[in-house]
């Protein structure tokens, strides 16, 4: 079942027809419980009727049971003798004998002539007639009267008359009514179950098929996106603030993402492009003058081109993996050793490098040592290249981080650029020669790099007049 339609539909179904069977379940059984206790009740009420006339010495054969068509009674003495029934009663069941004929008791009556007259007074004493307070004892049973057989609740009560004889006294009430409200209540519920679950079922499917149709919308707009490779479509958002509308604005910003990375994918391919077919055609238009006219070839000018074009390769390498998400290492470097083993390194500087590292231990940040030194020396590349008399570079301790900071006297960054320059392929002064400026990757290399460490690359006024690019790396604890 792949329709979430029909899957919900069907969840909501079930769960619904679980409910309603227990619940129906519980009505029925209160129900019969009710019904059962107030049988019982009845029952409880005929016998107590019985043996109060029994604790008063009231003759078996006057006893009324003639009367009890619905209430069939049995009277027990204490040798389990039969010794009253209900008129028609033919047979029964659960009441503990099964007599349906009286047997005559030696005691039956009450009023043996024979006894001596103390035995007269002590019958007639009040103390000695009783009809049991305690709880009576209930049986469901059968019984058959005038040849009809039903199903009865039976209750026992026992009376003690005036003689001392203990009576038992069972009597019944019929279960018809509770077996007919069960049966009818029962009907009715599997009469509606099937009705209630189709409506369920029903109500469920709309619902479901109206609240999904934002999805299959979002759905259609990113095929024809996938189809038509046009990433400045949007999906359609509802104007609902569900979950289907944070879903649609969430996909429409993942739209906007990948448009941007593609856009800038594209944009850093065609800029490669143009930034590699300068190098490579002046290398080759010097290899064929070369070949033509040995006494021509232009050796420095071609090696400074290889190593130019070497370099832009690298560079664009290092791009490329940064892009694909690589992560730094983990080893410690100290930035202070780091600065001076890359400024003792630089050979051919048209301006002196000064070096200040801060005397407060190792200043440890985590990292890749290799991508870290790539950015000291792109930092000082571009100090390098718009000073005019000095560089410095400063290493120190900022609370819980360390700051480099790489200084020159030159022109500066207008305010307005200082986010501009950390762009791909962005050289601010275009009428600088390309061997002199640069492809413009050196700083969005450094700025990348930064990120990738947890930390921040910014750049400011110096207080010379210059730039000051300022290197924030969490420090190692």
């Amino acid at each position: 079942m792949r329709s979430v339609r029909a899957r919900a539909a069907l969840g909501a179904t079930l769960v619904v027809a679980v409910a309603l069977i227990a619940a129906g379940l519980a009505v029925l059984l209160v129900l019969r419980a009710n019904l059962t206790d107030r049988a019982g009740l009845e029952a409880e009420v005929t016998a107590r009727e019985v043996a109060g006339q029994l604790a008063l010495d009231t003759p078996y054969d006057e006893l009324g049971l003639e009367d009890e068509d619905d209430h069939p009674v049995q009277v027990t003495d204490e040798d389990g003798r039969l010794v009253a029934v209900s008129k028609d009663l033919e047979a029964v069941s659960g009441t503990g004998t099964e007599q349906v004929r009286p047997v005559p008791s030696a005691r039956a009556s009450g009023d043996d002539e024979d006894e001596s007259e103390d035995d007269d007074d002590s019958r007639n004493d009040p103390a000695r007639r009783e009809v049991s307070s305690d709880e009576p004892d209930f049986a469901n049973g059968t019984a058959t009267v005038d040849g009809e057989t039903a199903d009865y609740r039976f209750a026992t009560v026992e009376a003690t008359n005036s003689a001392g004889l203990t009576l038992t006294v069972h009597a019944g009430a019929p279960l018809a009514a509770e077996q007919e409200a069960v049966s009818t209540v029962r009907g009715a519920m599997l009469t509606g179950l099937p009705v209630m679950l189709l409506v369920v079922a029903g109500v469920t499917w709309l619902v479901t098929r109206r609240a999904l149709r934002p999805v299959e919308g979002i759905r259609r707009e990113l095929a024809a996106i996938t189809a038509s490779e046009d990433l400045g479509r949007r999906v359609p958002e509802p104007g609902s603030r569900d979950e289907i509308a944070r879903l649609a604005r969430t996909t429409n910003e993942t739209l906007t993402v990948l448009e941007a990375s593609v856009g800038r994918q594209r944009r850093f391919v065609a800029d490669a492009s143009h930034e590699l077919r300068s190098p490579i055609a002046s290398l080759r238009t010097q290899l064929e003058v070369g070949a033509a006219h040995p006494e021509l070839l232009d050796v420095p000018g071609a090696v400074a081109d290889t190593v130019r074009l070497q370099d832009l390769a690298a560079d664009l390498l290092l791009l490329a993996r940064l892009d694909a998400g690589e992560q730094p290492g983990r080893a410690a470097v100290d930035l202070g050793a780091l600065v001076r083993e890359e400024v003792s390194q630089r050979t051919g500087d048209r301006v002196p490098v000064t070096v200040s590292v801060a005397d407060s231990g190792p200043l440890e940040v985590k990292g890749s040592r290799g991508q870290l030194a790539r950015v000291i020396g792109n930092l000082l590349d571009n100090a390098e290249r718009h000073t005019e008399r000095a560089v410095t570079v400063s290493v120190s301790a900022d609370r819980d981080a360390v700051l480099v900071e790489v200084t020159d006297d030159g022109a500066g960054v207008p305010e307005a650029e200082r986010e501009r320059i950390f762009e791909r392929f962005v050289r601010l002064d275009d009428a600088r020669s390309r061997d002199e400026g640069g492809a413009g990757l050196g700083l969005a290399i450094a700025r990348d790099v930064a990120a990738r460490h947890g930390g921040t690359l910014t750049v400011d006024r110096a207080p010379e007049g210059g730039a000051l690019f300022r290197l924030r790396l969490p420090r190692s604890v």
